[in-house]
């Protein structure tokens, strides 16, 4: 079957889930209430950085943004729905190729907005604080924030493909990024700006003292993705629906 029917097909599958739909839509309104929230930030912080602070919403919002990549793919194992997939597209790097596409490329339009109405919104909360922002650190800032979020997105998918469930999927992401990664990140250094998450979010910052910068952070983050994405479609070539 070529590859555009069955783009179509998983399209089609995305839009009837409606959970699908607001989980896409929290990574908007998460990203951008908490961004508005730190506009608050007190500038005169020596940590503060007016590109992350308008920006640091991405935090939590990233845990929508994960939801969607790990629901997209595990709604496949849920009453044997893989079986009927795998029936009608036999070739299962292009069913895996469509279904990845259907994660990346809404993740991804959904991100770059979000990362600009953040962006807007914390800038006029913060006022003056944000004069200092040029408009090509702004512009790296929103594309970054999409980017970022595709990736984490991604991730979640190929680990869900390899443990063959969404929860097992969010019972290992969410708590490694809300805890496990600042702890390891307080006790390892630099080394934590190789870390999955810390090293994406590099983008998001006005300036960074690291071995990384933005785009390289985001290389990172684009290579556990990779390897995660890899190990799934191992797990689905090796294993029977």
């Amino acid at each position: 079957m070529p590859f555009t029917p069955v783009l179509r097909a998983e399209a089609l599958k995305v839009r009837t889930l409606r959970s699908l739909s607001c989980t896409l839509a929290a990574v908007f309104v998460v990203v951008t209430a908490f961004s508005a929230a730190a506009g608050g930030s007190d500038p005169s912080d020596p940590d503060f950085d007016p590109l992350f602070t308008a920006l640091s919403g991405i935090w939590p919002g990233q845990i929508a943004a994960i939801a969607y990549g790990a629901l997209t793919v595990s709604s496949e194992y849920h009453g044997n729905g893989i079986r009927l997939s795998l029936a009608a597209v036999p070739q299962r790097g292009r069913w895996f190729a469509a279904k990845l596409t259907v994660v990346a490329v809404p993740v991804l339009l959904v991100g770059l907005g979000t990362g600009l109405a953040a962006l807007l919104t914390a800038r006029a909360v913060l006022g003056t604080a944000a004069d200092g922002l040029g408009t090509g650190e702004q512009v790296r800032g929103v594309v970054g924030c999409g980017i970022y979020l595709m990736l984490m997105a991604l991730f979640a998918a190929g680990l869900t493909a390899l443990f063959r469930s969404g929860v097992a999927t969010l019972s290992t992401l969410i708590p490694f990024i809300l805890v496990v990664s600042f702890v390891i990140g307080d006790a390892a250094g630099a080394a934590a700006d190789f870390l999955p998450d810390q090293a994406g979010q590099i983008v998001l910052y006005q300036t960074h003292e690291g071995t990384l910068g933005p785009w390289t952070g985001l290389a990172v983050t684009a290579l556990w993705a990779a390897a995660a994405l890899l190990a799934g479609f191992w797990r689905l070539r090796r294993r029977d629906a």
